[in-house]
């Protein structure tokens, strides 16, 4: 949906929304909020025409591919660009945001959650009166939180693939291991860049302006740390998963094999015997024998025995037992 909004405070508190951008330069107006979401080409002008920012800062608004979270000083004001999440696909979603002392203007090419959530809080209550940093802060946090949701749902995700309450088999849950380690890249990818933001943003010392704000700012920074040790630990803890899985699958490959050598030893002689005697030569004086079919038939089984109580003995079909041996 292409739309334009507006949101202004005048100098006697008053909140006014929906203002012609025309009445933003009022005198009686003490700073604004203008949303450009999914703008039409006439409207992204309006970013050079209206507002006169900087081509460059304009240029990475418009540019197709998400641009890396960061921060640009141009003079009179910020651009910063961070970045939501689109939980359900874990996709980054770019916010593009031009800051300065009377004003706030952000710009985005698709609907945010997080965005909305904070111009319903701009309706109910008084917080365009803390100021345009203030809600800048708002709108990071908000994107932020929603971050928490996706980290929480991996770790039940990894624990229910740890205990197979549901008995899957190995290769289903190494498939979905494999799908969540993708989903925590992914979300790495996002949450990395934007604690670095937050970094450069608590430490520029271009920033004196913050100061009122900066626990604000520093309490952002906090929960992306968080996030970023959560997910570190998550990525660890799902390769010792792997590992014990890789471990468990080897050891039944192991045991399948060896089960098998163990057949195909004992039926070695037995396959002898019978080929020896499958020869068909004129020349075989046990071929004349009267008992001698029944002969060869208990010298067969008698060597398969032996070799079947051999095998036993030594642990060879007794995986907990051949594990000591060995």
């Amino acid at each position: 949906m292409h739309m334009i909004r507006t949101c202004a405070i005048t100098s006697d508190q008053e909140v006014n929304f929906d203002l012609p951008l025309v009445e933003m330069n009022n005198p009686d107006i003490e700073w604004y909020w203008v949303d450009f979401s999914n703008p039409t080409e006439k409207e992204i002008e309006l970013l050079s025409s209206h507002f006169h920012f900087h081509p460059l800062a304009i240029e990475d608004c418009l540019d197709d591919f998400n641009q890396r979270p960061k921060m640009d000083f141009y003079e009179g004001y910020q651009f910063i660009v961070i970045h939501a999440l689109r939980q359900k696909v874990f996709r980054a979603v770019e916010l593009d945001m031009f800051v300065g002392e009377k004003w706030l203007v952000t710009f985005h090419k698709e609907e945010l959650l997080e965005l909305e959530t904070v111009w319903k809080e701009v309706h109910q209550n008084n917080m365009l009166k803390q100021g345009p940093f203030f809600l800048m802060h708002r709108l990071i946090d908000r994107i932020v939180d929603e971050f928490f949701p996706p980290v929480y749902k991996m770790e039940s995700e990894l624990s229910s693939i740890e205990d197979n309450t549901e008995n899957e088999t190995i290769t289903d849950l190494m498939d979905q291991l494999f799908d969540l380690r993708t989903d925590m890249s992914r979300l790495r990818r996002t949450i990395l860049p934007m604690r670095d933001l937050l970094y450069r943003m608590i430490s520029s010392e271009r920033l004196n302006y913050l100061k009122d704000q900066h626990l604000y700012f520093n309490d952002v920074y906090d929960h992306l740390l968080k996030l970023t040790e959560m997910l570190e630990s998550y990525r660890d803890f799902s390769s010792d998963i792997r590992d014990s899985y890789l471990s468990v699958n080897s050891n039944n490959m192991n045991s399948t094999m060896m089960t098998l050598t163990v057949i195909t030893t004992i039926f070695m002689p037995l396959t002898f015997i019978v080929g020896v005697y499958g020869m068909n030569f004129q020349y075989m004086p046990e071929l004349n024998w009267h008992y001698g079919y029944f002969l060869v038939l208990g010298m067969m089984g008698g060597i398969a025995l032996m070799m079947f109580l051999y095998f036993v003995k030594k642990g060879w079909l007794n995986p907990r037992k051949r594990s000591r041996k060995s």
